[in-house]
């Protein structure tokens, strides 16, 4: 059976999160105010919870009753809907006695908008399965606005009709609302039109092509209707989301979370990846409800954390420091604390590389990476046409300085992350060339006519004409030529793979399949690295960071018995979102305060992601700004452990994949 047709229960477990041999798993859970799953990942969480909801629908059906089920949009949902589809085609789940009813949708919005919730649904789900049309309820953003709030009373109206919500499944921002419930949305809120603010319209901005065309109401459910519901599935993926799941699920119950009023629901479980977990107590601090097993990586994030929580550098942790904050076991076990910290300080202290390549001639049983060969094959793969520069440029800029054989493979073109503007731009810019140059070529003349009357006849969101998505794709080619040529790098080393995946047009892209992975598999049988960096960024708001790791990890996969692999090794950095935790960094590599100036120039290489980015996130810096952050911060905190101060850090971890 593969993976995507595993059928695991609803309770399986992480192994290294599963309930350890607690002596009270009622003390173990003690912070937790809702029952919480945790899984490896979030496709074996969505297909537990579509197991679940099938199972319900067939109860139903044996009862000859209806199943209402209330539907949620977003990436969240998408593996859910893809094995509700294949229970429908392998294995004859019917949904004919479904009748659903979705959350939300954007108001205004045309149903056949590519952004519209009802094509979502139609396209991840509806069209793929037998489920009567007249059974399916989705919020309707065409209506003219004093046509709303009678919409919003029968939408209420058909709910209890239909005897409740059954059963809900959704998500949840990171700000803790759910379907467009803003902070402060009161607990008894019914379906209603509100006013989207500030954040979520920031969030939205990416599938909308800039903030400047995400509306500015939505139609939702609310509170009340949705908590209604007799079982409640809330589902998170990914570490951005571990804050917000932390308060939801430990803090106290309050409007300015909404979700956090699912504490008082009596059948509600919370669905989570491993990432999204991060800040539950008995994952980021096991040793506060039980005794956990203190191997290496448990001991260093244990230590790391204790530094922080009482502002010591690490070789100053005395024993009442321990045992003050639930780690006198580990004491006990080990020792004293002077041989704990040693023992840590060592470990951490040997992170720490100028070499990120290997250094020549050097004893490297304490370095994180091997001494030979002294010049290495290596293969940066950036998931964007600037992601090289952005996370790792510092690095990326020494490898060079010190005689590597370095590559980039730009996996994607970004076509979409360009401003229509500076198509314009290069097109005006383009057209006074050839008149300086007196050169006459009709076909160019036409081409840029045509690009020029179509982008300002565009509608906002409307998916770009080939010809303008080349163009696009040509401005950050050359713009990440720039910045490669600012490290020392020749144009022949700058490998523009394209994936296919990526090439949609829209926010929306295709799943990997094997022409994406040969296109990585031929470069890599080419080059055949020592050293391969790619971005491990699970926290990417769009996705692609995520995707292109995946399509590099199934190349490796089919390329295994190659003979030179068994000499690659693999190090994954982070983007522009987050950090790697330090306890969990293996190869931290020093900037100097010029070195980071070098890799800022690079950054700005990339003109049309300065200023304003098409895609910001949820983050208003600009992506040099937010790189010097978050390197900055990791040498700060190298610094308070007690270990060398430097102005900036970059911290990679490796993969094993063999």
């Amino acid at each position: 059976m593969s993976k995507k047709t595993k059928k695991p229960a609803l309770d399986s477990k992480l192994s290294n999160l599963n309930y350890p041999n607690v002596s009270d798993l009622k003390t173990y859970l003690r912070f937790e105010k809702i029952p919480t799953s945790i899984y490896s990942d979030s496709n074996s969480a969505s297909i537990a919870v579509a197991n679940e909801v099938a199972s319900l629908i067939k109860i139903k059906q044996l009862r000859n009753e209806k199943c209402v089920i209330g539907y949620a949009t977003g990436s969240t949902m998408v593996a859910f809907y893809e094995e509700l589809i294949r229970l429908h085609k392998e294995e004859n789940l019917s949904f004919q006695n479904v009748v659903s009813f979705n959350i939300d949708e954007f108001y205004p919005m045309d149903p056949n908008s590519i952004q519209s919730y009802f094509k979502f649904m139609q396209e991840h789900l509806f069209d793929h399965i037998d489920m009567e049309k007249s059974n399916i309820h989705i919020p309707d953003g065409s209506l003219p606005v004093d046509k709303v709030q009678d919409f919003c009373n029968e939408y209420e109206r058909l709910i209890e009709e239909n005897g409740g919500l059954d059963v809900i499944i959704q998500g949840v921002s990171s700000r803790g609302h759910t379907g467009f419930n803003e902070p402060g949305s009161p607990s008894d809120s019914k379906t209603r039109l509100v006013t989207l603010d500030r954040a979520t319209v920031t969030a939205a901005a990416s599938d909308f092509y800039g903030e400047k065309n995400v509306p500015s109401k939505a139609i939702t459910m609310g509170v009340e209707t949705m908590f209604k519901a007799k079982k409640v599935f809330l589902l998170a993926w990914g570490e951005g989301k571990s804050p917000i799941i932390q308060k939801i699920i430990e803090g106290t119950k309050t409007d300015q979370v909404p979700a956090s009023i699912l504490q008082d629901h009596p059948d509600v479980t919370i669905i989570l990846d491993e990432a999204s977990a991060d800040d539950l107590t008995r994952v980021k601090t096991p040793w506060i409800v039980d005794i956990p097993v203190w191997n290496d990586s448990m001991i260093k994030k244990g230590v790391v954390w204790l530094c922080q929580k009482v502002d010591k550098p690490l070789l100053k942790l005395t024993n009442k420091d321990y045992n003050d904050h639930h780690m006198n076991d580990l004491v006990t076990e080990v020792g004293t604390a002077y041989d704990i910290n040693i023992k840590v300080f060592n470990e951490l202290q040997n992170t720490i590389t100028g070499w990120p390549g290997g250094k020549p001639n050097a004893d490297d049983s304490r370095r994180p990476e091997r001494a030979d060969p002294s010049k290495k094959r290596v293969i940066i793969f950036s998931p964007h046409p600037d992601d090289d520069v952005i996370s790792m440029g510092g690095t990326f800029i020494r490898l060079v300085d010190q005689g590597h054989d370095v590559h980039v493979a730009y996996q994607t073109s970004g076509n979409i992350a360009v401003f229509d503007e500076d198509v314009i731009q290069y097109t005006d810019f383009f057209q006074e060339v050839d008149n300086a140059l007196g050169i006459q070529n009709p076909e160019s003349t036409a081409l840029y006519q045509k690009v020029n009357k179509y982008i300002k006849q565009k509608r906002p969101g409307e998916v770009d004409k080939p010809e303008v998505k080349r163009i696009k794709g040509l401005i950050r080619r050359s713009e990440a030529r720039a910045g490669c040529r600012y490290a020392g790098l020749t144009d022949d080393k700058a490998h523009f793979l394209d994936l296919p995946f990526y090439e949609t047009g829209t926010v929306k892209k295709n799943p990997v399949g094997p022409k994406d992975v040969k296109i990585i598999k031929d470069l890599l049988l080419k080059i055949k690295p020592h050293q391969i960096y790619a971005a491990g960024d699970l926290s990417d708001p769009h996705g692609t960071h995520r995707v292109c790791l995946h399509a590099i990890f199934m190349a490796l996969d089919e390329l295994k018995k190659e003979p030179w692999i068994k000499d690659c090794w693999v190090w994954l950095y982070r983007g522009a979102w987050h950090e790697w935790p330090i306890d969990e960094i293996e190869m931290a590599v020093p900037m100097s305060p010029d070195e980071l100036m070098r890799k800022r120039k690079a950054i700005f290489k990339h003109q049309s992601q300065k200023d304003s980015a098409l895609f910001p996130g949820s983050d208003s810096r600009e992506f040099w700004q937010r790189a010097e952050d978050r390197n900055m911060g990791l040498a700060k905190q190298y610094d308070q452990l007690g270990l060398a101060e430097y102005e900036a850090m970059e911290g990679f971890k490796r993969y094993f994949f063999l």
